[in-house]
């Protein structure tokens, strides 16, 4: 796992206002610490800080070491609120990790032999990547930074599902428990011609959106 770590300063001045004061004269990013049966705190975060840890992937789903005033805690990226035309970020939650209570958190897939597998080389097919990521729940010393999805001997017309995915131990996937309706597609191989109606049809269903 990664380590990561921020620096935050605790802020008592809250509000609408103050939030773009923060933004604006100190180019400083709000935010707020919850759970782990403490109250919640309103914090500010350098943007320059935080946008070098949102670069790497593994942040989003990584425990991170945050120091307020000094005083370390250890949380977990939550939310992130950004501005809708310029790439800053406006707002961010974090949750409190506490040691022996399960954490749910979304990991990113990491798919595998995608150009060499049997449906792609043999059989000429594509790989439509059905989920980028996935909800897991396990202890927060468990937690992996991404999960390995094998497609090697993927055929044509078959798929892996999320009861299929080797989980690290400890890992488990909540919805896997709510029965074999939510065991969804994570990967599948298509033929070519399949899979390029498929996009026609995504397609057009965006387009049918913006109208």
């Amino acid at each position: 796992m990664v380590d990561f770590t921020l620096n935050a300063n605790a802020r008592d001045d809250l509000g609408k206002g103050a939030s773009r004061r923060l933004r604006r004269n100190a180019d400083l990013v709000p935010a707020i610490v919850y759970g782990g049966n403490k109250e919640p705190q309103s914090i500010s975060i350098a943007a320059r800080e935080l946008n070098k840890a949102l670069e790497n992937e593994a942040f989003y789903s990584s425990i991170i070491g945050l120091s307020i005033d000094g005083k370390n805690e250890e949380v977990l990226l939550k939310a992130l609120q950004r501005h809708p035309a310029k790439p800053r970020v406006m707002h961010a939650d974090f949750q409190r990790v506490v040691a022996g209570q399960k954490v749910t958190v979304q990991v990113p897939l990491h798919f595998l032999n995608e150009e060499t597998c049997v449906g792609v080389k043999q059989e000429g097919g594509m790989v439509f990547r059905n989920l980028p990521e996935v909800e897991v729940s396990c202890l927060p010393k468990d937690l992996p930074d991404s999960i390995e999805v094998d497609l090697a001997e993927l055929k044509v017309g078959q798929a892996l599902h999320l009861a299929d995915l080797k989980l690290p131990e400890g890992v488990t996937i909540p919805s896997l428990a709510l029965g074999d309706d939510h065991n969804l597609p994570v990967v599948t191989i298509m033929a070519q011609r399949t899979a390029a109606g498929a996009a026609d049809e995504e397609a057009g269903e965006g387009e049918e959106s913006a109208e």
